[in-house]
């Protein structure tokens, strides 16, 4: 009998869970920048081995912060480790572990069972493994061992971590089929997408303060047409992201073309624009439709 489960990626921002989902499926499923927080949503990575299947499901930092948007993030990042199979905690090995550490393995010990850990970013300059392993042997010693030093930007160190979590995997049928590496709708891959080319080009100014809404789509005879807005808390915002001359906004339309023409066949016309959303952060609807939850 294969085996098959739900794996909730769960860790504080920029440990790099995104940059880990994306190296076990082989393609671009998450978005990944050096801003904490990018991840909203709830993203999953659908992984087919011989062993079976395992739906990855990567998750926000956890973060304490008493924000509206930042509570909305820790609701998805809460229901998804309810629902998991199994828990893959993700630390960095070149950060020393402090409160926000201790509360992420606090919750976990509960499910210290079907938890392992990935201690990532060995590669990085000042790496210290052994000091993660000494916090999750103090906080979180129902792992039994199950900590693995991994680099997910290398690629070193997953192939041994899967195999220990296909082991943990309870035997199950196959949730989706095999040529799927995410399930994620075509409207959302865009929008996060253009979100990326945007926040890693505007991190100083206003990352956190911009999403991404895919207002139509349209597609005949192998051609996509898009029209998307990146929607910005103030007026005085709109400049930053059409820039001087326009040239900020093409730079992200054109780097968005180009990593869309490398997950879809279709050849993609995108029409991108500015506009005001104003506090959406602390707007309950649109927080709801930017994070699923």
């Amino acid at each position: 009998m294969k085996k098959a489960a739900f794996v909730a990626l769960v860790g504080r921002p920029s440990v790099g869970k995104s940059t880990l989902l994306n190296q076990i499926c082989g393609e671009k499923v998450a978005i990944v920048s050096a801003v904490p927080q990018t991840t909203r949503n709830a993203i999953r990575g659908i992984v087919n081995r011989e062993q079976g299947q395992l739906v990855f499901v990567d998750t926000p930092g956890r973060h304490n912060s008493e924000k509206k948007i930042n509570k909305k993030l820790m609701e998805v990042s809460a229901r998804a480790i309810d629902s998991a199979d199994l828990v893959l905690y993700v630390l960095d090995a070149s950060r020393a572990p402090g409160p926000e550490e201790e509360a992420v393995a606090k919750l976990l010990v509960p499910l210290a069972g079907k938890t392992a850990a990935a201690v990532n970013k060995t590669d990085a300059r000042g790496a210290d493994v052994q000091r993660a392993k000494d916090f999750l042997s103090q906080q979180l010693p129902g792992l039994d061992g199950r900590c693995y030093g991994i680099s997910a930007k290398n690629n070193e160190g997953i192939d041994e971590l899967l195999n220990a979590l296909y082991v943990m995997a309870p035997e199950g049928e196959a949730l989706y089929d095999s040529e799927y590496y995410t399930d994620q709708e075509t409207g959302f891959r865009i929008a996060e997408i253009i979100r990326e080319q945007a926040i890693n080009r505007l991190r100083q100014e206003l990352p956190h303060s911009l999403y991404v809404d895919v207002a139509d789509t349209e597609l005949t005879d192998g051609r996509l047409w898009v029209r998307a807005f990146i929607v910005v808390e103030r007026e005085s915002q709109k400049g930053m992201v059409v820039g001087k001359g326009g040239q900020m906004i093409k730079a992200i339309r054109l780097a968005a073309l180009k990593d869309l023409s490398r997950i879809f066949d279709w050849k993609i016309d995108l029409d991108l624009r500015v506009k005001t959303g104003k506090d959406w952060r602390h707007n309950d609807y649109t927080l709801r439709r930017i994070t699923g939850c």
